[in-house]
């Protein structure tokens, strides 16, 4: 699934491409479900005319601001892609949503597992102030992660994952920066010291951004996998400390890497460096 660093970097693209400025001219929608909130022939009538004047990203939502008052939310879920073609060249394979442009060119959706949303809407603060602080905004300091792990005593690989907690945060990512903090992804949030709290505010950081420099983590050459514009492959699956197989080595200390299961989604971690404290290893098992 396209993580911060994925989505900013599609974001990127977009805004280099030149579409900003650019009026919708049409829409065509071949996979109806995909357009949340009212009826595809009304989304296609409302977006028809109007231009695209900004594009930004809320946590895993990419934002593009149109005229008229009206924002255009978009989230890729599993396998969403964006490409840019001539509006007479075919259509390809899963490509479900296509909007043509005032200058000739097409923005085409491609979704292979169709689990994506597109919401049009006069009030996107709706859907986005339920998400929690951008871990890379300026405003959120170390001393906020304390505050909000010490508010609650759940899991930490969970609780990363939790867009309402924190914005933006994935898998990949979250097993990253807790890795890089030397924190066991079954810790209960309320246990951190402050030191803990400031690395992995720290580890959060460092490899989201990380992974904005690197263009995103394209893992495997499946049709849904992560893409940029252009069918471009990200580069930071080069740069990942952990690797996503259980059984190899970990980089820092060399034994294995493991594999388990917390909150439902598949977690890799090192259990050495990584060593849940004695008093919390009970409790971790049992909610598993």
């Amino acid at each position: 699934m396209p993580e911060l660093p994925e989505v900013q970097t599609i974001v990127n693209d977009l805004a280099a491409s030149g579409i900003t400025g650019r009026k919708i001219t049409s829409i065509s929608v071949f996979w109806p479900p995909l357009i949340q909130g009212r009826a595809a022939r009304s989304f296609a009538a409302r977006l028809r005319g109007r231009r695209i004047l900004a594009l930004s990203r809320r946590g895993k939502y990419l934002v593009f601001s149109l005229s008229g008052g009206y924002t255009l939310l978009v989230h890729l879920r599993m396998s969403g892609q964006f490409s840019i073609a001539a509006a007479g060249l075919p259509l390809e394979k899963h490509q479900h949503l296509i909007l043509s442009l005032d200058d000739g060119r097409q923005v085409r959706y491609r979704d292979t597992r169709k689990f994506g949303r597109w919401l049009l809407t006069r009030h996107p603060e709706q859907v986005l102030d339920a998400l929690g602080p951008e871990p890379l905004d300026k405003s959120f300091v170390s001393r906020a992660l304390y505050e909000i792990l010490q508010k609650h005593s759940r899991m930490l690989k969970p609780f990363l994952l939790d867009q309402t907690k924190i914005a933006g945060l994935g898998n990949i990512y979250a097993d990253e920066a807790l890795w890089a903090a030397r924190l066991n992804p079954g810790r209960a949030t309320s246990s951190l010291s402050r030191s803990e709290s400031g690395a992995l505010f720290k580890a959060i950081r460092c490899v989201l951004l990380r992974g904005i420099r690197n263009k995103g983590t394209s893992l495997g050459r499946g049709a849904g996998n992560y893409m940029r514009l252009g069918e471009k492959r990200g580069k930071n699956q080069n740069c990942l400390m952990l690797s996503r197989t259980k059984g190899t080595a970990c980089p820092r200390c060399g034994h294995l890497i493991r594999r388990s299961i917390y909150g439902q989604r598949a977690t890799y971690f090192c259990p050495d460096c990584q060593e849940l404290p004695p008093a919390a290893s009970g409790s971790a098992r049992a909610r598993r």
